[in-house]
């Protein structure tokens, strides 16, 4: 039996911490999808919500709120009638949905958890 050999990175204690937050937002219900739905670019409410699909109403436009104020998202009202609001990734928002494109292959190629199958 051969053994791997142990990857070793260099974290520091303030990493850990600013790591665990990023990991502990990102983890909420549906802050994920509603981030990755706003990957192509500038999307209305109700396409939001097509791409989320479960989400209801209001947490999404809560979800949608919580990214604007952490500017992963921003929010773009365009007078019309009705009125137009569109939401795209910031440069913030765009740069750790590119961060996070690596974790998305990872987790194609690892097995469910518990023996569940994928959708």
């Amino acid at each position: 039996m051969t053994r791997s050999k142990p990857v070793h990175f260099v974290v520091a204690d303030d990493d850990c911490r600013d790591f665990q937050s990023v990991l502990e937002f990102i983890g909420r219900r549906w802050v994920g999808a509603v981030l990755m739905a706003g990957a192509q670019g500038a999307r209305r409410f109700t396409e939001y919500r097509a791409l989320a699909p479960g989400i209801s109403d209001r947490l999404l436009a809560q979800r949608l709120k919580e990214l604007e104020s952490y500017q992963l998202l921003r929010r773009e009202v365009i007078p019309s009638t009705p009125v137009q609001i569109l939401y795209t990734p910031s440069p913030t928002g765009a740069a750790l949905i590119a961060a996070l494109q690596p974790l998305i292959a990872w987790s194609r190629s690892v097995p469910p958890a518990g023996g569940d199958q994928r959708p």
